[in-house]
């Protein structure tokens, strides 16, 4: 089966495309190995024509990573609370997912990666672009590396899921909560991938507050350019999805962006969180 197996990169930065693999089965320890140091070295990872991942075959795939988490701010599906349902009704404007993130970084220890499955996609729009944080960090100067290198930022689910925050819209087919006194945590600017040893800008939009010990008028200046920085194009790859499609990205090196360009269509997909452990 090794030998059917194909990876193709998409872009300089980040992301291969995978065939030869079947998600649904039980994968041989070759082929999961594979797909496991492709994952560790294009960031992320994508699959076609993945139509018999029933949600047991999902979650099984993800626990060959981990555990699984499951959301505190959004249900899962009734009988599978470890996989969130993302969908977007045809009269609905806004989406889920529809800024530069990280998943998960305002746990403690926050998740390793993200397993998507497109259930039903627009006929256009709808692509999701990823960021590689590991190529923004390499990027920087060595003065701004060695700046960073001392400081940690604080994380918080308080913006995105509170009163006022997008991921927390009441929405027609998905149950969100808000979450105005979701905890504080402190991660490193820089963060060390426990896998491959290679360091990453680990900051985010969505849920980075602040430095620790600084205000965030203080904060904003510098949190603004690494923002600006990361999502540079040449850091960066499109994914234009299918029906059975699948991507998996590793949230420890990665940011990424739901388009929301297919109004008045109809998006359905499926998505498993690997738990993580805490940044160092």
């Amino acid at each position: 089966m090794s030998t059917q197996i194909d990876i193709r990169p998409v872009a300089g930065a980040l992301g291969a495309e995978i065939t030869g693999v079947n998600l649904a089965s039980d994968l041989s320890n070759e082929a999961f190995d594979r797909v496991h140091q492709a994952f560790l070295d294009h960031q992320v990872i994508f699959f076609r024509n993945q139509h018999d991942l029933t949600p047991e075959a999902h979650k099984a795939f993800g626990r060959r990573f981990g555990s699984l988490n499951i959301h505190p701010y959004v249900a899962g599906m009734k009988d599978h609370p470890e996989i969130m349902e993302i969908i977007k009704e045809p009269e609905e404007k806004t989406n889920f997912g529809g800024g530069w993130h990280t998943d998960m970084s305002f746990l403690e220890a926050p998740a390793i990666g993200s397993i998507l499955h497109a259930i039903e996609v627009p006929p256009f729009g709808g692509d999701t672009l990823f960021a590689s944080q590991r190529t923004a960090y390499e990027a920087l100067s060595d003065g701004l590396k060695e700046t960073l290198s001392g400081l940690t930022a604080i994380h918080s689910a308080k913006g995105e899921y509170g009163p006022k925050g997008q991921s927390a819209l009441g929405r027609q087919s998905m149950e969100t909560k808000e979450a105005a006194d979701a905890p504080e945590y402190e991660h490193p600017v820089v963060r060390t991938h426990p896998e491959t040893g290679l360091k990453g800008l680990y900051v985010n939009p969505a849920f980075t507050m602040r430095f620790a010990g600084w205000t965030r008028r203080e904060s904003r200046p510098l949190l603004n350019y690494l923002f600006e920085h990361s999502r540079q194009e040449q850091f960066t790859c499109r994914f234009r999805w299918e029906a059975g499609s699948v991507a998996f990205w590793d949230n420890r090196c990665t940011w990424h962006f739901a388009l929301n360009d297919y109004q008045g269509q109809r998006r359905h997909m499926r998505r498993v969180t690997v738990n993580g452990d805490k940044p160092f």
